[in-house]
């Protein structure tokens, strides 16, 4: 259609969103179907940052608030910052937005011009390269392997640099990986980003609460303090805090950014819910014993789903060290055809077969930039990962 903007030719629709929600579709049409698509914890929101909501409403906090945020939760970021990551910032230095994605669009599209070039590594979250793209930007892909456990070397990234590039966008630990970078790792990703002054760095830490056995979390301008002038350190509610719905997300980094990151953002969605912002408030600054409860739960989900898939020949899942999702290889298994003849000749094939035949919703490789793989969210309970794992078993085993 003409009439449409000519920049919606260069993206997609969020393939994640579209797996979700074609397993609505079959589940309200009456097909047994288990979702593993989606990028939430299943738990609901704790209590006492619901009970700061309902007091929020209480006390008439229902107004337009700053557009970058009420000045307590820009307090309560703050404090967060320098209290987990030892990084110190000023109120004119962070934003809060409508979600984690908006930060992350906020920034390209204040900073992008035709031309620029933003490093992704592969696999990524399936928004990077589109809001890239949405910005005017090139995005630049780094296809990290199962061999590396999915992380780029800092040789792969010393490549990509050009005169052009302006952004690296990183994200540790990954969705839809999860693996997580070592603080040795990222030191040498951040040493390689020294010797480019141009490159800023944008990093998603949206899964900084979620690792497991003896990971420790670490951000780039923690670990390399000569980056902090050019680094968006940007993070959110969602997913440490079961939190998705709330949109609540938040970036720090030099003033100059913010300020163009809030001009955009006065002139699209304005502020975030205020509501919202007062159940952020008390996350933040509250107890903090869910993360605890929701962690052991995700490292007891991860190794079930781990086991189950390993066990399945032709089908090889590497243990994440973060996040909640495993994003398994099925190299062995493309070439292969289904009973009623349909050849697997790819990711997609595969996941489409798979729901169609067992009723499992899995995202494809391919979405997320690094084939032949599937991802599988384990946001879910015990009983209905080992019914999908059983059934994506008895899928592969009915391959020849």
């Amino acid at each position: 259609m003409s009439f449409l903007s000519k920049s919606l030719d260069r993206v997609r629709p969020s393939p994640t969103v579209a797996v979700s929600t074609k397993a609505k579709e079959l589940k309200a049409a009456g097909r047994d179907v288990i979702g593993l698509g989606a990028g939430e914890p299943d738990f609901d929101t704790p209590d006492n940052i619901k009970a700061a909501a309902i007091d929020a409403i209480h006390r008439g906090e229902t107004n337009y608030t700053a557009p970058d945020g009420i000045p307590e939760l820009k307090a309560a970021i703050i404090a967060k910052f320098q209290r987990e990551n030892h990084l110190s910032y000023a109120p004119n230095q962070v934003i809060v937005s409508t979600g984690g994605k908006q930060v992350l669009f906020n920034a390209l599209l204040a900073t992008l011009n035709p031309g620029d070039e933003v490093i992704i590594p592969a696999p990524y979250w399936v928004s990077y390269p589109d809001m890239v793209l949405l910005g005017g930007g090139t995005p630049v892909i780094v296809e990290a392997s199962i061999d590396t456990a999915f992380k780029i070397t800092p040789a792969q990234l010393e490549s990509a640099i050009t005169p052009r590039t302006k952004w690296f966008i990183f994200n540790s630990p990954s969705n839809p990986t999860g693996s997580g970078y070592t603080r040795a790792e990222l030191k040498a990703l951040t040493d390689v980003l020294m010797r480019h002054p141009q490159v800023w760095v944008m990093t998603d830490d949206m899964y900084e609460h979620i690792v497991f056995d003896d990971f420790e979390f670490t951000t780039p301008a923690q670990v390399e303090p000569g980056l902090y002038d050019r680094t968006l350190t940007c993070n959110g509610v969602s997913k440490a805090y079961a939190m998705t719905g709330w949109r609540i997300g938040y970036a720090a980094g030099p003033e100059p950014l913010i300020k163009a990151m809030v001009k955009i953002q006065s002139q699209s969605t304005t502020n975030p819910s205020s509501i919202g912002q007062w159940a952020a408030v008390e996350a933040l600054n509250g107890p903090q014993d869910y993360i605890a409860m929701a962690r052991a739960a995700f490292q007891r989900r991860r190794d079930l789903v781990v086991a189950a898939l390993n066990a399945i020949p032709g089908i090889v899942c590497p243990t994440p060290e973060g996040a909640f999702y495993v994003y398994p290889s099925i190299r062995d298994l493309i070439g292969k055809t289904t009973p009623s003849g349909k050849r697997i000749e790819n990711d997609e094939d595969f996941a489409t077969q798979l729901l169609e035949d067992e009723g499992v919703a899995v995202v494809f490789g391919a979405a997320f930039g690094l084939s032949p793989n599937f991802r599988i969210s384990y946001a879910t309970d015990d009983a209905t990962l080992t019914e999908a794992c059983t059934r994506i078993a008895r899928f592969a085993a009915s391959l020849s």
